[in-house]
């Protein structure tokens, strides 16, 4: 069942990142004084009164963009209000009327929109008189609200909820998992997400930088639905140009972080780079599972690259040696070329990543790594494994009960981990290692200072 769509639309600055924000009640769009920060339809599943909706961002219409994306930005906000059940039209309350609100306006009747004017940067009851010229535009008297101080946000979501509840609303299943798309700039994320949806949902363009904000799209596979998240490209700090690109970054991270899956797009024709090893270090920090997703393989094919798949393998082995258990998919995704099965191989990874290990298995495993390891000693004693057993999923994480953790090094560690995604069905996903000193091998209260004791 499809949810109803509000669409928040007005020019340049009026506010409206700003008041998905308040609506949602969180930092979902990136709000700068900049006019043309939001270019995407970004959206959000909102709830008020047992009434469910789908909220959509926009960006500000008539915007003259620099990097000659005005066009696509236009359009993305023309699609938005053709698919919207009603469009929250926002008006600048302290600028007044203005040409560009009367175009929008025009725009609007024209599409034959269910229309609720709002006017924003009410922020105080003493402003409210002045929205009385907004009448002129034909949508009836204007909800005065202010985002910025969450003035009258209640009103206006009574407002919104009059105007759809007569739509058919229930809540929506959750997310069966979140799959994060990253990568440097004009890797080809947002074509990915695009090809996914089966819709220009994403600006696509040769200009770097497309898309600013992380923008969380829902799709349904195979009867579960699906939360795809596409980032912005990520350049390295000293070249961040503005406030604009440090917060594409941080959401770019934060994406990571809530991700089950990270789908990690590398340009196939490019050479990897630091902005490259940096993401990669995000997720081998955040512990996540991660499929390398070579993408514009047409290119490598059409320009007679010496390249094959085996060669990217150990490419990228070599260059990120923390995800050498990360699988690797070949994608051309403006041609919608191994789209579902990348998607097959996420869900694959998801499950991994949940999965519930057997104790005996589990021990069995450690048997196995217990007999072809013996490791480094310390005055003659030796690691020595009891059992291990798991505490949690996402990552899978094993607790180990030892004689001595600090007997287990760095290359004990990777000894074991590579040996329990060989004999364990975990192979492709991160396993987090925690040891524990076994109470047989701890001293009982009291020993240590009664021998000090005969000492002294």
């Amino acid at each position: 069942m499809s949810l109803p769509k509000i669409a928040i639309v007005g020019r340049p600055n009026v506010g409206k990142s700003s008041l998905l924000n308040s609506l949602a009640g969180s930092m979902i769009s990136i709000v700068e004084a900049t006019p043309g920060v939001t270019r995407d339809r970004i959206s959000i599943l909102l709830e008020y009164e047992d009434i469910y909706f789908e909220l959509v961002d926009t960006g500000g219409y008539g915007i003259f963009d620099n990097r000659e994306l005005s066009s696509d930005i236009n359009s993305q906000i023309d699609r938005a209000v053709k698919e919207a059940d009603l469009v929250v039209f926002l008006v600048d309350i302290r600028e007044g009327l203005t040409p560009l609100d009367e175009q929008i306006a025009r725009l609007l009747r024209k599409n034959g929109s269910n229309v609720l004017l709002a006017a924003n940067k009410a922020d105080d009851a003493g402003m409210f008189s002045r929205a009385v010229e907004f009448m002129s535009l034909g949508f009836g008297e204007a909800v005065c609200v202010s985002a910025a101080n969450n003035l009258n946000k209640s009103f206006l979501l009574e407002k919104i909820t009059e105007k759809v509840g007569d739509i058919s609303s229930e809540k929506p299943k959750d997310a069966f998992m979140k799959i994060a798309v990253v990568g440097k700039r004009n890797a080809g994320k947002s074509s990915f997400v695009n090809a996914v949806l089966g819709e220009e949902r994403m600006i696509v363009s040769e200009v770097e930088g497309t898309t600013r904000d992380a923008v969380d799209v829902r799709f349904i596979k195979d009867g579960y639905p699906v939360t795809l998240i596409d980032t912005a490209g990520v350049r390295k700090k000293g070249k961040m140009s503005d406030s604009i690109e440090y917060y594409s970054y941080t959401r770019a991270e934060k994406s990571i972080r809530r991700a089950d899956v990270v789908l990690f797009m590398i340009d196939a024709v490019l050479p990897s780079s630091q902005v490259d090893k940096k993401l990669a270090r995000m997720i081998t920090d955040y512990l996540k599972p991660c499929i390398f997703v070579i993408n514009k393989w047409d290119k490598v094919l059409e320009e007679g690259y010496d390249a094959e798949p085996e060669d990217f393998s150990d490419y990228l082995t070599e260059t990120f040696p923390g995800l050498r258990h990360a699988p690797i998919a070949f994608t051309t995704a403006t041609e919608g070329r191994n789209i579902s099965s990348t998607l097959d191989l996420a869900k694959e990874l998801y499950k991994q990543s949940t999965m519930c290990l057997p104790t005996s298995k589990l021990n069995e495993a450690m048997e196995v790594i217990r007999a072809q390891r013996t490791g480094k000693s310390d005055k003659g004693v030796f690691p020595k494994i009891y059992y291990a057993t798991q505490v949690s999923v996402q990552p899978v994480s094993l607790l180990i009960f030892v004689n001595r953790p600090d007997l287990f090094d760095e290359n004990y560690k990777r000894f074991m981990l590579n040996r329990l995604r060989d004999l364990l069905p975990v192979s492709e996903v991160p396993i987090k290692l925690m040891f524990r000193q076994h109470h047989s091998d701890r001293r009982q209260p009291g020993k240590e200072s009664r021998v000090q004791g005969r000492k002294r």
